[in-house]
């Protein structure tokens, strides 16, 4: 029947006399292989096309489709097998790295390449050493040393350039037609009207389950098309083996078996008849190849054109328009109760998973621009490591290898072949080695495997190495924690041959198992994360509610803080910038160029996650930037806020960027001992402990000290009673605020210089009363003062005058613990407060002394005495006096002798 011209046809001869025209004229064409023709065999990257050799030096590739790879070139080898094509070499300069639609163009051969040193020319990707797709060259030898080549269905002799083409080989992923039905379905076919057949291909990028139906409508429908129509589904089984039957709807549901024995639905044409040996075959589709290469499945079956089964089988009117029908869906596998592949509901939107068109298959129809590109190409088995079980690996022969060429043995998990290993961060993989003393497992950033050095190229070595070898009777276990700082994607391999594992994807599934501490922010609606090391800290945030920007800030508010803040920009990349905010408009935020590494952002459903790892110390040097002041002292609680918004940008910054919401207080975040709490005003009990230690050691002690310097003229033991009351009325409030202090902040921790001040306090004014209680006897009148008393009053003295001094120190520096804690300004006041009164006291003090001096020199004393703290009841006797004896006054005043008797020792 004669056809009506075709614009894509004419387009194709315009473009084959155009390459013809760029070929080189002066090539000779002395090799047997001119004007041969052969299909490219499709392995990966969806790689359709053919090829001729045009001469000696070049070839020209038509009706190419390929989806891209990273390095892609023209590769000469010696064999298809996995040593040859590893081994090959590059023919050509062309490179291949884009998306080829429907392509034609000429390849020239570089200057020391012949075809007589290739037997394979593939597509060829380096860095991964995967072949998308060959010819062998050996096929057209053969065939020109054959005198009359055997045609295929597709094949036969052809004219062109006023030359006999023979095309060689044929390749069941070519047809000669193609109808686009959805954006990510198609059919394919072509007709032999002859021989009473139609070849059809079903191609579909969907998921490995799914089915996909195609078949004609009962003419007599006008409008339930489904009714009475004859279709052929097709799929994958769940061992992956391809199938296609033969189907016959007669009700818009699952095929059922009623009680009375009856078939309804969409069912196969055996269902109905069933088939024996004795029956009349009913399943007239017929399988022809099947493969799911890149998550698309493509299946070729051949039905007649007309059957011998008139009742469930529909005849094609080849000459004619016909009605047919297409879906896509979920399959069923087989059960006990229904021994076959059924479809599911299809559901989904019309034209997109079902749908209906005319069509004349004697027309030359091709409107496929391009390979089918499906969202998510890893198609290979799914293994989720699960911290509690192990992996076992073991190595058996290839059989389904996602990325060929591949050795003869690879490796399998959980007896599945090379499949994708999904892995989460911080949580450790158990690996049971058993793939024999040859096969040593290791976790490499290489695709290849195999021992990177030995190719010149260099890799990050994550676990496992030459000591990972095991067999079933002695398995090896490996240990694998992925950490924050792990790529999202590396590979399982073998440390002696190349790609016998395959991928395995690294994801944050759990942040908890990723950082060692964590803290919810104010308003619980955003989580903070973070690990310490010795000059870093590793930080996460994560919102807890969508929005289109996360920040946190390190202050008491976003105003003088340093900020970081996550977004996803334009082009759908995560980014984290930093900024010095020092106001409250656009203009006041400052970007600053902090060293952040192993920076992460994304947004999933809507919530905002980055990550970023930074020093405690910058190193600025002497620079004078807002960021060198930006350090993190682990030992003092970190205040951090937080914000959110719709949008933020990097550039040309407005209110419109700024913040909606934000955190209503800061958190105090210990990051050493990883807990936070919310900042708020001076706690009840903390307030009791500070005015408790300002009694004892601005009241107390220091009144206890003035006695037993000034009060020792008052007659009888007076001044030594007050002393001690005093004395040991402060120590027992320092002993009380202590405890107060200790119970509301839960622990005993020395990090602060607060702390370590009160401590040493507390341990001087201890050390006072045991030190009275083991003070030496004190000498009678007339004698001399004994080396003891000598070196305990000396003690006892300068012990005192420390604990004070240190006791001051601690008062001080606990309203800086303070000031650091809760809000300086609120401080501030009670630090002047403090600063007065000891003014005050030391002025007093001063007086004091000027007054005794005045009293001693009116009594003719001319010796100055600052003993503080001496506890004799008698102030008669100077035991820091240099002579060691009794005073002058009482040497005068007193004539009489005082005899001290005591018991004799037996």
């Amino acid at each position: 029947m004669p056809r009506k011209p075709n614009f894509l046809g004419f387009l194709s001869v315009l473009l084959l006399l155009l390459a013809f025209s760029h070929a080189d004229p002066g090539c000779p064409k002395t090799s047997p292989l001119v004007n041969s023709e052969s299909e490219f065999k499709m392995l990966q990257h969806q790689l359709r096309g053919s090829i001729q050799i045009i001469d000696d030096c070049s070839f020209k590739v038509s009706d190419f489709d390929m989806l891209p790879g990273s390095d892609v070139h023209w590769w000469g080898a010696a064999a298809p097998d996995f040593t040859n094509l590893t081994a090959g070499f590059v023919v050509s300069d062309q490179k291949l790295n884009e998306t080829y639609k429907s392509a034609s163009f000429i390849v020239r051969l570089t200057e020391n390449v012949t075809w007589e040193r290739i037997q394979v020319l593939a597509a060829w990707d380096v860095p991964t050493a995967s072949d998308f797709g060959h010819v062998i060259l050996g096929d057209f030898r053969n065939a020109s040393s054959e005198s009359a080549p055997s045609p295929s269905p597709s094949s036969g002799t052809n004219s062109g350039n006023g030359r006999n083409r023979v095309r060689v080989h044929t390749e069941p992923t070519m047809l000669e037609n193609c109808k686009v039905l959805s954006k990510n379905y198609r059919v394919r076919w072509t007709l032999s009207a002859e021989e009473n057949t139609i070849d059809i291909g079903l191609e579909a990028a969907t998921g490995t389950m799914n089915y996909m139906a195609f078949g004609w409508a009962n003419p007599n429908s006008t409008s339930e098309l489904m009714l009475g129509a004859d279709v052929a589904v097709a799929g994958f089984k769940e061992d992956r083996m391809p199938f296609a039957n033969d189907f016959y709807i007669t009700k818009y549901s699952e095929c059922t078996l009623s009680k009375d024995g009856e078939v309804k639905g969409v069912c196969p044409d055996t269902r109905y008849e069933g088939s024996g040996p004795n029956g009349r075959e009913v399943n007239n589709t017929k399988l022809v190849y099947g493969q799911r290469r890149d998550a698309v499945s493509f299946i070729r079956y051949q039905r007649p054109l007309v059957s011998d089964d008139k009742k469930y089988d529909l005849a094609v009117n080849y000459t004619e328009k016909m009605t047919v029908i297409w879906a896509l869906g979920p399959i069923r596998p087989p059960d006990l109760l229904q021994p076959y592949y059924l479809p599911q509901n299809h559901g989904g939107p019309k034209s997109v998973v079902f749908g209906h068109l005319v069509l004349n298959v004697s027309e030359n129809v091709n409107d496929c621009l391009g390979p089918l590109d499906a969202d998510e190409k890893e198609d290979q088995h799914l293994i989720i490591a699960d911290a509690k079980a192990s992996l076992v690996v073991t190595s058996s022969p290839a059989l389904n290898y996602p990325d060929p060429p591949n050795p003869s043995k690879v490796l399998y998990i959980n007896k599945k072949e090379a499949p994708m290993l999904r892995v989460e961060r911080g949580v450790p993989v158990k690996f049971s080695i058993q793939a024999g003393h040859d096969v040593a497992m290791y976790i490499t950033s290489d695709p290849l495997g195999g021992n990177a050095t030995l190719r010149n190229t260099t890799e990050t070595i994550y676990a496992g190495g030459p000591e990972a070898q095991g067999v079933q009777a002695s398995p090896k276990e490996l240990v694998w924690a992925p950490d924050r700082n792990t790529p999202d994607q590396v590979y399982y391999q073998s440390l002696y041959e190349q790609k016998m594992g395959w991928k395995v994807q690294v994801v944050d599934g759990g942040l908890p198992d990723m950082y060692n501490n964590s803290a919810v922010l104010d308003d619980q609606q955003v989580t903070l994360f973070w690990t310490l090391s010795e000059h870093s800290i590793s930080i996460a945030v994560r919102g807890e509610k969508k929005s289109g920007f996360l920040a946190i800030g390190f202050g008491r508010g976003m105003v003088n803080s340093y900020s970081y803040v996550g977004w996803i920009d334009n082009i759908g990349k995560g980014r984290v910038n930093t900024y010095w905010i020092n106001g409250k408009d656009a203009s006041s935020i400052h970007p600053t160029t902090e060293n952040l590494t192993h920076v992460r952002c994304k947004s999933e459903n809507g919530i905002i996650t980055f990550e970023f790892t930074r020093p405690l110390k910058p190193s600025c040097g002497k620079s004078d930037k807002p960021e060198c002041k930006n350090r993190i002292d682990p030992t003092t609680p970190l205040k951090v806020v937080w914000a959110m918004g719709a949008t933020w940008t990097d550039e040309n910054l407005s209110e419109q960027n700024m913040h909606f919401i934000t955190s209503s207080r800061p958190i105090r975040v210990m990051l050493i001992r990883g807990s936070a709490e919310a900042e708020q005003d001076l706690q009840p009990v903390l307030a009791v402990h500070g005015f408790m230690m300002f009694l004892a050691w601005g009241i107390l002690l220091p009144g206890g000290i003035l006695s037993a310097r000034y009060l020792k003229h008052v007659k009888g033991d007076g001044w030594f009673k007050i002393h001690v009351y005093l004395q040991y009325s402060g120590l027992a409030i320092i002993l009380l605020a202590v405890l107060f202090a200790v119970a509301e902040l839960r622990g005993f921790f020395v990090s602060s210089l607060h702390v370590k001040f009160g401590m040493a306090a507390l341990l001087l004014v201890c050390v006072q009363p045991v030190n009275a209680y083991l003070r030496p006897k004190r000498p009678g009148h007339g004698e001399e003062v004994s080396s003891k008393r000598i070196l305990w009053e000396y003690f006892h003295v300068i012990g005192g005058r420390c604990a004070f001094v240190v006791g001051i120190a601690a008062l001080f520096s606990g309203m800086k613990h303070l000031g650091d804690r809760y809000d300086g300004e609120n401080v501030h006041g009670l630090n002047w407060a403090l600063i007065v009164w000891f003014l005050m006291g030391a002025l007093m003090v001063l007086y004091l002394e000027y007054r005794e001096k005045q009293q001693r020199r009116d009594r003719s004393f001319g010796r100055s005495n600052w003993v503080l703290g001496n506890l004799e009841e008698d102030d008669s006797v100077d035991l820091l006096s240099p002579n060691g004896i009794h005073s002058e006054k009482e040497s005068q005043s007193s004539g009489r002798v005082e005899v001290q008797l005591e018991p004799l020792n037996r």
